[in-house]
C-alpha cells in the first residue's frame, strides 16, 4: 500500500500542506495513542525546533494526546537526539520531535521513537498510517481523564551532560579554536554549552533564531559561512550541525571540508585503536565513498551497508552488534551512548582526538582517499521516472559499464521530488561516463533539459 504520510525519516513536507499539516499532527497523535499507551495515563516527551510552525504542530500534538488521556511532557526547543534520550530515561510511551532537520523554515515535520528512542520500522509506520485514517472516528477520553501537559525543566541541561560523560580521551579543549555553526536551529544553545565546559576557544555563529532563518545560509548543507569564519578567524576547526542537530559536517583548519565518511573513519579508527569498536567494522549506507570501505578493509575491519536513512542504519547496527554507524551526510550514530544521529555527540569525539594528538585538522581528517563519487539530484514533476522501462535499461547499461569497477545508486527521494543518481569508481572517467548516461535518461523521462 502507497504511504500518505511517512518518508524515510518521518513525515515531513511544506507546513500546512498535506501530509504535513496541523491535522496530521492531530491525526497521528490520537493514532500513536491507541497504539502505544492503550491503557491511558502515560506520558509522551515532544521536542522540536526553532522554526516558526512548530509550536503549531507541537499544540495540535498536545491537543490529540490529551484527549486521549496521555501527558504530553513538552521539553521545548532541544536537538532531536534529545527526545530520544528523554524518551529512553523518562520511561515514556513514545518520543516525538518536530522538525524538518536541514530544510528550510517552509518546511516541518515529524520523527518518532520508541521507549526504547529507537525510531519505528517499516511495521510499525505502516500500522500508524492505517490508524491515522480512521482517527477522528474512534473513542476518546472520558472528560474526568483529559489529561494535562506538563514541561520537563532541565531537559536540554540534562542532553548536554549525556553527550559531555560520554569523553573516554581528552576533556580539556582550551588550546582548541573552534568555530561553532548552529544553523539557527535546535542545538543553538545546547552546543555551545557543551564546548565552553570543555574550556574551547568558541566562536558561534547561525546562534540566532527568528523562526524563519533555520539553515538560511548556515549549516551542515550550506557551509559557505563556516569556511569563511574558520579562514578569519584562524580556528583550529569547524563544526556545522543542521536545524535539528542530528548530524555535522566538519570544516579543517585550511578551509575544505570532511563529509560524515571521513569523520566516520576517524571515529573508527579511534575506537579500534582504544579497544571499544564492537562488531568487527562499522555501519553505513550505499551512499557512503569506496574510500571508507578500503580504509577499513586494510585495518582488518568491515563496512556493512543499508539503505539510505539513519533508522536502515540503526537497525543493522543493534541486529548485528555494531556500535557505530552512519551517513555520508553526518548522521553518525554511537550507539553505546546514543540511539539516533547526533551531531553534538560525534563532535566531541572528533575534538577529542583533535586536543589530544594536537596538530593540524587537515591531516587527522584525510582518513582515506576518497573514490571519485558524484551526486546528481534531479527534481521530477510528473511521475515517478524510475518506474519507466526506458530508464530502468539506461541504469542496467551504466552498471554495465562500472561492472566491478564501481557503483552506482539510484533512488527516490523520500522527502522531496527528487531523484539522486550517484555513481563512482577508482577511474574518474568511466564514473562521469556511467553517471552521464543515467543522469539523461532520467532528465529525458521527465522532459527535464
Amino acid at each position: 500500500m502507497a504511504r500518505q504520510y511517512f518518508g524515510t525519516d518521518g513525515i515531513r513536507g511544506r507546513i500546512n500542506k498535506k501530509p504535513m499539516t496541523a491535522e496530521t499532527a492531530l491525526r497521528l497523535s490520537i493514532a500513536a495513542a491507541r497504539t502505544f499507551a492503550p491503557q491511558g495515563g502515560r506520558e509522551v516527551v515532544i521536542g522540536r525546533d526553532t522554526r516558526r510552525s512548530g509550536e503549531m504542530i507541537e499544540a495540535a500534538l498536545i491537543a490529540g494526546f490529551t484527549s486521549m488521556g496521555i501527558t504530553p511532557v513538552r521539553l521545548g526547543v532541544v536537538p532531536t537526539p534529545a527526545v530520544a534520550l528523554m524518551a529512553r530515561e523518562t520511561g515514556a510511551a513514545l518520543g516525538v520531535m518536530v522538525s524538518a532537520s536541514h530544510n528550510k523554515f517552509e518546511d516541518n515535520g515529524l520523527k518518532l521513537f520508541s521507549p526504547d528512542g529507537v525510531k519505528f520500522d517499516d511495521t510499525v509506520e505502516e500500522a500508524l498510517e492505517a490508524s491515522m485514517s480512521a482517527a477522528l472516528e474512534g473513542d476518546y477520553a472520558a472528560p474526568a481523564e483529559i489529561a494535562l501537559p506538563r514541561e520537563l525543566a532541565g531537559a536540554p541541561a540534562r542532553y548536554v551532560r549525556r553527550c559531555l560523560d560520554t569523553l573516554t580521551g581528552a576533556r580539556d579543549f582550551s588550546k582548541l579554536k573552534v568555530v561553532l555553526d548552529c544553523a539557527h536551529g535546535a542545538g543553538f544553545e545546547t552546543a555551545p554549552a557543551a564546548l565552553r565546559e570543555l574550556g574551547a576557544q568558541l566562536t558561534v555563529i547561525g546562534n540566532a533564531p527568528d523562526g524563519v532563518n533555520i539553515n538560511a545560509g548556515v549549516g551542515s548543507t550550506a557551509t559557505g559561512a563556516l569556511k569563511a569564519a574558520v579562514l578569519e578567524t584562524g580556528a583550529d576547526i569547524g563544526i556545522a550541525l543542521d536545524g535539528d542537530a542530528d548530524r555535522l559536517i566538519v570544516i579543517d583548519e585550511t578551509g575544505m571540508e570532511a563529509d560524515g565518511d571521513q569523520v566516520m573513519g576517524l571515529i573508527a579508527g579511534e575506537m579500534h585503536r582504544t579497544g571499544r569498536l564492537k562488531g568487527g567494522g562499522m555501519v553505513a549506507t550505499v551512499m557512503s565513498n569506496m574510500g571508507l570501505s578500503e580504509f577499513l578493509k586494510a585495518e582488518s575491519l568491515t563496512l556493512a551497508r543499508t539503505k539510505v536513512g539513519d533508522r536502515y542504519v540503526g537497525e543493522h547496527m543493534r541486529a548485528h552488534g555494531f556500535n557505530l554507524g552512519g551517513e555520508q551526510s553526518g548522521h553518525i550514530i554511537l550507539s553505546d551512548v546514543s540511539t539516533t544521529g547526533d551531531g553534538l555527540l560525534a563532535g566531541l569525539q572528533v575534538l577529542s582526538v583533535l586536543a589530544a594528538r594536537g596538530g593540524k585538522a587537515s591531516d587527522m581528517l584525510r582518513v582515506f582517499k576518497p573514490a571519485p563519487q558524484k551526486l546528481v539530484n534531479i527534481r521530477y514533476s510528473g511521475a515517478n521516472p524510475l518506474e519507466s522501462d526506458r530508464v530502468k535499461a539506461a541504469l542496467a547499461e551504466a552498471d554495465d559499464m562500472l561492472a566491478d569497477r564501481g557503483r552506482m545508486v539510484v533512488r527516490k527521494s523520500g522527502t522531496e521530488p527528487l531523484i539522486r543518481v550517484m555513481a563512482e569508481a577508482l577511474d574518474e572517467a568511466l564514473m562521469q561516463k556511467a553517471l552521464d548516461h543515467a543522469v539523461a535518461a532520467v532528465k529525458a523521462e521527465d522532459g527535464v533539459s
